[in-house]
């Protein structure tokens, strides 16, 4: 059974925080910009309660994915296992304060809180071993973009040499004085700042493209799913 209400409240904040935006502030704000004003400024804490509840679902959702998983003793269910119990330390730790000055005034991130000691002596190289292999991916898919077939293929190719050769520091290598000479730095920095910079303008003006569009659908209310959650109604 679809439900209106919900879309119907969406459009209406919606709205208002777009009209809010262009409500004058200070003594130029009459009485009838009052409830735009107040929507901007106290809206955004209603948000913020409303994320505490969601992160609280996303919590309880994860764990009956995981727990369901493990019981069922379905493909993979021991990293389920890892992920449940991570989770369950974690949050123990972090509400708590294990380790670090107890009660609501104490801070999570005391340096002799057990949440700080996971997070530097676990996530951290967790973290740091990640990064390391996902640098063998990039190596082999820059290999493998970097073919020569296409013109588009030899520019990428070309800037990301040059690129590449005004990061290294020949100038403190013993015996490339000639490279050292050459201006790989300053066709580095150009490229950088020139060409990439306008192509993540680009992005992001169609990122915002996007969203703008995605956020008109859902005021008009026609980004829905049917009753039976397979697309758009």
């Amino acid at each position: 059974m679809r439900r209106p209400a919900p879309r119907h409240l969406l459009a209406v904040v919606a709205l208002l925080l777009v009209a809010a935006s262009f409500a004058p502030r200070g003594a130029d704000a009459g009485a009838g910009w009052r409830w735009l004003v107040f929507a901007d400024q106290h809206f955004s804490l209603w948000f913020s309660v409303l994320a505490v509840f969601a992160f609280v679902l996303g919590g309880i959702n994860l764990l009956a994915q995981h727990l369901a998983r493990v019981v069922r003793r379905r493909p993979d269910w021991p990293y389920s296992v890892v992920t449940v119990v991570s989770f369950l330390v974690v949050l123990v730790a972090g509400l708590f304060k294990l380790g670090g000055l107890p009660g609501l005034q104490g801070s999570v991130t005391h340096p002799d809180s057990l949440f700080t000691r996971l997070f530097e002596d676990v996530l951290s190289p967790l973290h740091a071993t990640l990064f390391s292999l996902l640098a063998f991916y990039v190596v082999s898919a820059s290999f493998r973009a970097f073919r020569v077939r296409s013109l588009e293929t030899a520019v990428l190719m070309i800037a990301a040499v040059l690129v590449l050769l005004g990061r290294i520091p020949f100038a403190g290598l013993a015996g490339h004085s000639v490279l050292s000479a050459l201006p790989f730095e300053d066709v580095s920095l150009w490229i950088l700042s020139v060409p990439n910079t306008a192509g993540q303008r680009a992005l992001m003006i169609g990122i915002a493209l996007g969203t703008v569009a995605l956020a008109l659908r859902m005021i008009l209310g026609l980004e829905q799913r049917g009753d039976d959650g397979e697309g758009p109604a």
